[in-house]
């Protein structure tokens, strides 16, 4: 045989092998990492092809979960609806939750008997779970604009008394006083108001000042009075109640529960759990309210501050946030006289704990008293009257009744 006719028979044999092996090739699916098959792009997939996600889950358009039939999921794999909405118990579709619609009774807002429709973000004044914000309307704005806020004392706000004690007044400065242990001190003093507060704590060895945090609230109303208190617990338990009310020298029995409230007889102050133990709101009706909330020294501040908490004491406390409605322009009290429309805060700016003085101007002899040297009090007020300021912003009541919470109501 020539060798050219060789050479011919070698080439047509080499191409018979190359398209053997491009067929083989073809046939035979890619594979990944531990062998699994992979589709386009060497993403992994499964049966019949169809792309996976982590775990080999069936994934939809742009990688999403998906559930039978390429259905997407939403988080934690809960099935969706049309939409991307998601579904509840058999599937079925949640529906939306309708705003309530709020106003103001009070006769000078301007929101008076005008309905507002809560955000959809927050469409209910008591959430269901207690924990995601409410639906709150500032009766004083002049949005007249319902808005979402949270339920629990905001440490950092206007009017809060936190920590050994620290505050936030009405001018926004942050400062401390400390005050003495087993002692009292007025808060608030107005015309038509009294809030005093009894200071817990102890004094290390060494030191000049008594560590000092607020333990129990006191409010003079007319001739009424109302106290609450954080009651000292050995070992600090979240799921035991540390709460204790009293109205007009007589103890209060509110049951443990989200929401559960108390009325006073004459319908101007309420008292309702804002969780099912340990935390309350208070509001006397076109005077204040009082978010408050329980805790223990925790373990991380004693270490951090040194403050040599005894193993028999927790020192349970109050954390506190007052929201004025209407307050004198002569308003006193360790907090009361940073509302004042001409006060000057004596806090030296910049450094780390600006301290406020005047212990011995507004202690005062109980927590129900009104005999601080700087105290303006007198049961003969009324609640409310002329020539006043009004504070911060009005909370709302739902109980439908004029004369009650701060004169809002709420329709579904």
């Amino acid at each position: 045989m020539k060798a050219s006719s060789i050479q011919s028979v070698v080439i047509v044999l080499l191409l018979c092998v190359s398209l053997g092996v491009m067929e083989a090739g073809a046939g035979t699916a890619k594979t990944g990492p531990g062998g699994k098959p992979t589709g386009p792009g060497g993403k992994p997939t499964g049966p019949g092809g169809k792309p996976t996600g982590p775990g080999g889950k069936p994934t939809g358009p742009g990688g999403k979960p998906s559930g039978p039939g390429g259905k997407p999921r939403g988080p934690g794999g809960k099935p969706r609806g049309p939409g991307g909405k998601p579904r509840g118990p058999g599937g079925k579709p949640q529906p939306p939750v309708k705003p309530q619609r709020v106003t103001c009774y009070n006769r000078g807002s301007k929101c008076f008997l005008k309905y507002v429709t809560c955000p959809v973000e927050c469409p209910k004044v008591q959430p269901k779970d207690g924990k995601s914000k409410g639906c709150f309307l500032d009766c004083y704005s002049p949005k007249c604009e319902a808005v979402c806020r949270g339920r629990k004392p905001n440490c950092n706000g206007v009017g809060a008394a936190c920590f050994d004690p620290r505050f936030i007044g009405g001018d926004g400065i942050m400062f401390y006083f400390h005050g003495r242990s087993n002692e009292h001190f007025s808060l608030v003093s107005d015309i038509n108001l009294q809030i005093n507060s009894r200071f817990i704590g102890l004094r290390p060895a060494g030191r000049t000042r008594d560590y000092t945090w607020i333990q129990a609230l006191g409010l003079m109303f007319g001739s009424h009075t109302f106290t609450l208190e954080a009651t000292r617990t050995e070992k600090w338990d979240g799921k035991e109640d540390h709460l204790q009310f009293s109205y007009d020298g007589e103890a209060l029995s509110i049951p443990e529960g989200l929401y559960s409230e108390w009325t006073s007889p004459e319908n101007n102050l309420k008292v309702e759990r804002i969780a099912s133990k340990n935390s309350a709101t208070v509001t006397l009706s076109e005077a204040v309210e009082i978010l408050v909330n329980v805790i223990p020294v925790t373990e991380e501040d004693n270490r951090i501050h040194n403050y040599q908490i005894p193993s028999n004491d927790s020192f349970a406390h109050l954390e506190a946030q007052f929201r004025f409605f209407n307050l004198s322009a002569q308003v006193e009290g360790v907090l009361g006289q940073t509302y004042q429309p001409n006060f000057h805060n004596t806090a030296k700016a910049g450094v780390a704990m600006p301290i406020v003085g005047g212990a011995d101007k507004y202690r005062t002899s109980s927590i129900l008293s009104a005999d601080c040297k700087s105290c303006l009090f007198s049961p003969s007020n009324n609640v409310t009257g002329e020539g006043l300021l009004s504070m911060e912003y009005a909370t709302l009541d739902c109980t439908g009744g004029v004369g009650s919470g701060n004169g809002i109501v709420c329709r579904k």
